[in-house]
Parts: C-alpha cells; structure tokens; sequence
C-alpha cells in the first residue's frame, strides 16, 4: 500500500471523550503530573507518576522491538544531547529552524503568525506587531565563561546524531544497504505557543530511523511508500482506531529544509487532528552537509556497483508523548458494569503499565501471604500490583481505570487447591487458572509474540 492509497479520513468522526477527561485521569491516577506542581508549575513541563513512566517505557519499547530487535536491517544508536556546535549549522537548524513570532500590543501574549486567523489578537482583539522569525533551539554555554565561543544548544532533533555517527556505523558494523540506524531520546524546542497536555512540549521524546538506500529515485519511493504503510498500520496494531488515523502529503511551501517530500500520518485528537509521526524523504542533504563542515568521507562503498556516493534517507520520526496521548485517548471508554459506571482503560495489554493485579479475598486465613507468593512468581515476567484495600469489585474498578488488563485473585478456593480467579479487564470474564501455569497464561493473553 502506498502513500496514495492508504487510509485516508475525510470527515471527523465525533469524539466522546474529551482533553478534560483524560488530563484529570492522568493527575488523578499518577499517570502524569504538571512538573514543578508544588511551585505553582512550569509552562508546559510534565512529569510522568509511577504509572505513566511504565507506560511511556512500553510505548518506546514496543517501537523498539518492531523497528530494531525484530529486523534484521536496522541498528540501534544512542546520542549524546549535546552536540558540537557546527552539528546545527551544518543541518541547517541555526539558518532554518525558526517559526514566525508576533506579540499583541495590549494583552502582551504571543503567538505563532501562522496558526492566526486574520490580524488581530485573539485573545483580546487587540492589534499585533509584525512577525519576526523566532529561532526554536533551546541556547546554553558549555564550560565555566559565558561567552559566544562557549555557547551550545540543546538538540532539536536526535536524527543529527544518527547522521554524525554514519561513517562510525559504517566502519565498525558490517552493513549493506539498504539500512537504517535507529534510536529514542530526548529532545528540546523552545516552542512558542506549548499546550494541549503533552502533545506540545518544550521537552519531549522522539523515537526515530533513519534508513539509506541507494540514490535511486524508484528505490526511494518503495521505501518511502514502504515506510509509511508500515508506519500507519504500527498505531492501529497497538490499539488506534482506523478512522481515527489519516495520512496527510506535506504541500510544497510547508516542506521542511532538508525534506524532498513529507507524508505526516495524523491522529484526531478531541482538539482537532494533529501529528503523529512524520515519514520524510530527505535525500542525501545530511550527508551532504556534514562532509561539507566537516571535511569527513560520509560516502558508502558499494560493494556491487564498484562505487561510492552518499545514499538517500527515509526518516520516520515519532513523539513518544503524542504517542503516549493518543493511545490513552482512543484507550479511554466508560461503560456499566453491575449497575455502576466505570472508567475503563482498554489499552492493548502489551502497553498497559501494570499487566496483572494481585489480590488477596479475604485478609485473613493466609490469603494475603499466598497473594505475595504469587505476585513473587509473576514479578521476573510483569509489571504487577498488590491490592487489599476495599471491596473487591471497588478493587476491580481501580484497576481497570488504568488500563490494567488482568487481575489475579486469591480466594477460599485458592487455599484447597492452588488455583486462582484469572479475571479479564474488558470483559470482566473469569476462569480458573493453576498458579502454576499462570505465567504461561498471562504470557499467551498479553500477546507478546505478535
């Protein structure tokens, strides 16, 4: 399927829940929490509960085990954040890497000149000065004097690191094109207008590729067409609903500097659509450029052809928090259960961030010490919770609001004949199960293999 022909969503479909709902469960339940809460907070910084880092961690996880541990022709990198400072000049993020910038003369606010309707503030109606270019790298010193020959910058982007380290993946890793180089970390834009939650942050997490392939225009929109079919479908396998995905070509003017061509595959978010991850064609302009500023060979020995040219990129570049926001939203279902209303999180249990809960009936008659033993012989393999507190349907309920997809209960029964109450989070099924296969049962329900 190519990028023409994949889904494409022409209407919005309706959305019952809203940003509202989603931001007072994630405070609530200690999925994420405004940074620096206790000093009234900082602008648009999140700080990720117990709940949410295992979350987060399953999202990067579950991109790395399908873009690296499951190929055979992507390598993993790690990057430093702090990059030489030519890295930027060479990429073109010190000349390029700017967004249009105007402030309202009355209430003082800023705003992107280009996400204005007309030329007045809106916020207050009052008048706006004209735009300037705001550069959105984030600008330190390195060392103990703070002067232009020390300054620094936090990176934009991890794929400069990707670039910078080529000829090191070349001369210690035996590579054939095509390849990719894959890694996940830290990145920083000084944004100008941050919001919608985590969707739009001044510190955030990317998970991107970058794949060579020969400078072969037929060859590169395979691949382009390639990766963005893989891509898109990557969201839905992991619990995105179809129609709640599009993909949408970059027009000319709003291509980036490095890029050929740009497919974004987007996702309706309440507020509106927004993107998800960006495929790129960026040709052979990294390459280009570093060996330009830097006086290295970044060229690739064909061994076939009896050559050596710098080859093209593909880029899939995703933010691991708008991940994270957008399989929460289309996780997110209220439905009835025994009379009572309940928030369910039905998260694909490969990314829950607890996968079993434990609990004990009663707090007596040696439940409690027998729910322990069974939580020690579930935690080498899961992330897992121990729960006695309330009501063992309120105890159900707690869980399922975090997406919990399976609770393990110690009973009457439990004590005759070592086995347990195995219940399942969206159907609120249960089944006995002995504890001694309990592993191999949580391990075929969560769906690890697929």
């Amino acid at each position: 399927m190519s990028a023409e022909t994949a889904p494409q969503a022409v209407a919005a479909p309706q959305r019952a829940v809203t940003m509202e709902k989603i931001v007072n469960l994630c405070k609530r339940r200690g999925i994420v929490f405004p940074a620096s809460d206790i000093y009234g907070g900082l602008g648009s910084t999140f700080d990720y509960g117990p709940l949410g880092v295992e979350l987060k961690r399953n999202v990067k996880e579950a991109w790395w085990r399908d873009m690296v541990q499951r190929r055979t022709d992507v390598l993993g990198l790690d990057s430093a954040i702090l990059q030489h400072p030519r890295t930027w000049e060479a990429s073109g993020h010190l000349q390029n890497f700017t967004d249009p910038l105007v402030d309202c003369k009355n209430c003082k606010q800023r705003f992107r000149a280009d996400h204005i309707q007309g030329d007045r503030c809106p916020e207050c109606g009052g008048e706006l000065t004209e735009a300037r270019q705001f550069n959105l790298m984030f600008k330190t010193f390195m060392g103990p004097v703070e002067d232009t020959a020390s300054t620094i910058y936090l990176r934009p982007e991890t794929a400069q690191g990707i670039f910078a380290n080529f000829a090191n993946v070349i001369d210690t890793q035996r590579v054939k094109l095509p390849f990719g180089v894959a890694q996940t970390g830290k990145s920083f834009r000084n944004e100008i207008t941050p919001g919608n939650f985590i969707f739009r942050t001044r510190e955030f997490e990317q998970m991107e590729m970058e794949f060579f392939v020969k400078p072969d225009p037929a060859e590169e929109q395979s691949w382009f067409d390639y990766w963005v079919n893989e891509r898109f479908n990557w969201y839905v396998r992991y619990g995105v609903k179809q129609d709640h995905l599009r993909l949408r070509p970059h027009a000319k003017d709003e291509l980036s500097h490095y890029s050929r061509g740009t497919t974004d595959v987007e996702f309706l978010y309440p507020f509106g659509w927004g993107e998800l991850e960006g495929i790129a064609r960026r040709g052979s302009f990294d390459l280009d450029q570093h060996a330009k500023y830097s006086g290295k060979d970044l060229t690739y020995f064909d061994e076939e052809a009896k050559s050596r040219y710098r080859p093209w990129v593909i880029e899939p570049a995703a933010g691991v928090d708008r991940t994270m926001l957008a399989f929460l939203i289309d996780a997110y279902d209220e439905d009835v259960v025994e009379g009572e209303t309940r928030i369910v999180l039905r998260l694909d249990p490969r990314l829950a961030p607890v996968k079993a809960a434990i609990y004990p009936l009663l707090r007596k008659g040696g439940q409690p010490e027998k729910a322990h033993e069974v939580r020690a012989r579930l935690a080498p393999y899961f992330t897992t919770t121990y729960d006695q507190a309330g009501s063992i349907g309120r105890r159900y309920r707690r869980q399922d609001e975090v997406g919990t997809p399976f609770g393990v209960t110690i009973d009457h029964q439990t004590m005759e004949d070592d086995t347990v109450t195995l219940r399942d989070r969206d159907t609120t099924g249960q089944v006995r199960v002995p504890i001694a296969k309990l592993v191999e049962t949580l391990t075929e329900r969560i769906g690890w293999h697929r």
